[in-house]
């Protein structure tokens, strides 16, 4: 696997649109760079995994204030 990703890339491993995947980087939720040309956009591969990482937790974490917010406490 390459280092460096495409938004095409990203958007095929996170089966997501490209409108997507671009509203990431210009968020900053997904870590980019752009080389050349406009919209030419790489994602490091380590930083796709952090992003999805970051994803993990915070979906556990919504999940756990909601079985809270629904247990009655």
């Amino acid at each position: 696997m390459p280092r460096f990703l495409t938004l095409a890339d990203v958007c095929e491993q996170l089966q997501i649109s490209p409108a997507q995947a671009y509203a990431l980087v210009r968020s900053g939720e997904l870590k980019a760079i752009q080389i050349g040309g406009r919209n030419q956009w790489r994602v490091e591969d380590v930083k796709l995994e952090e992003y999805i990482q970051a994803s993990y937790a915070k979906a556990e974490k919504m999940l756990a204030e909601n079985r809270r917010t629904h247990s009655g406490n």
